[in-house]
């Protein structure tokens, strides 16, 4: 996708913010409403519609993937070189849904935050209104997700019922440094696999398309989370920050080992709680999440949020070797 100009993402990056890792959307002049007016302004200028942009009655097309075969959590292990070539197409499209209905349990628990900022806010600010579009568009994502996980005819996978439990503490633990990074482990892990598919051939169109319309919107929520990021550190007080890596440690941790759920490999024949072992072992599964954090972790290491005492976890996400 080319999201430098016109309807394929927002564009015009300050060299300042290109350095910080900061997203389109962030404002060099630091401003809140500054950064929410134009992020406001990009979301009328480019948005999707899933119900109308995906031909949601499309057949796949025989021999294409869901997902490419290296970011398969078992490739490259026996296990993975005794599957047959339509096994190896099955348990893509089932860790494709698993990824998916995994990123619609992160977007419920975004916008769990998003109208908690919103609660305590002025509504007749930019920056609440703001909050309240992005809410709008996780909404969408998250009909497109469904969609798309029931054309493609697997489950929806979602997070184990114990995470599932957890997840319904994280709004009220999470708050300032914390609670951004958590929606940037989140948003910017997926992202990075999206980018990598979207102009793959060898990929599903439907699955493409979900990609791009992903992608483009999900730019502008990265940029106002990055930045937001950046204000929440200069208000936290250096005593609190073992507080907030610990916690988004423990996050990361709980999302990267959530993306595939072992049920998945039920799909194939193979025994899940076994082959879920394999997958934790495997170099191929762990470079493949160090992949997806390729661009959030410098980011998250140079705003003070990785490090100790939350290095344990942070190891064991497999975002760190």
């Amino acid at each position: 996708v080319d999201t430098s100009a016109g309807r394929g993402g927002p564009g015009g990056e300050t060299a300042a913010a290109m350095r910080r890792g900061v997203e389109p959307a962030a404002d060099p002049g630091g401003g809140r409403e500054q950064t929410a007016e134009r992020l406001l302004r990009s979301t009328a200028q480019r948005s999707y519609d899933p119900e109308l942009e995906i031909d949601w009655s499309a057949p796949p097309v025989p021999g294409l993937g869901y997902l490419r075969e290296e970011r398969c959590s078992l490739y490259g292990t026996p296990l993975w070189r005794s599957l047959s070539p339509e096994q190896r197409l099955e348990l893509g499209k089932h860790e494709a849904a698993s990824v998916a209905s995994v990123g619609i349990w992160l977007e419920f628990l975004l916008m769990r935050m998003l109208t908690k900022l919103v609660y305590e806010g002025d509504p007749t600010s930019r920056h609440v209104q703001y909050a309240l579009t992005e809410t709008a568009d996780e909404c969408r994502h998250s009909t497109m997700f469904a969609r798309m996980i029931e054309r493609i005819e697997t489950p929806a996978y979602g997070p184990t019922r114990s995470v599932h439990r957890r997840g319904r503490v994280l709004p009220l633990l999470a708050r300032g440094p914390a609670m951004w990074g958590a929606v940037l482990i989140g948003e910017e892990v997926v992202d990075r696999f999206q980018r990598e598919m979207v102009g793959d051939e060898s990929i599903q169109p439907l699955m493409r398309m979900v990609n791009r319309i992903h992608i483009v919107e999900e730019a502008r929520h990265i940029g106002f989370a990055r930045a937001e990021l950046v204000r929440s550190i200069e208000s936290t007080p250096r005593w609190q920050l073992p507080y907030h890596r610990l916690l988004l440690s423990h996050i990361a941790y709980i999302v990267c080992r959530s993306l595939i759920n072992p049920r998945v490999y039920a799909s194939v024949g193979l025994d899940p709680r076994a082959t879920h072992r394999v997958a934790l072992n495997n170099p191929h599964h762990r470079a493949t999440i160090r992949f997806g954090g390729e661009k959030i972790m410098p980011f998250l290491a140079e705003a003070g949020l990785v490090g100790e005492p939350g290095m344990y976890f942070w190891r064991k996400s497999f975002l760190v070797e």
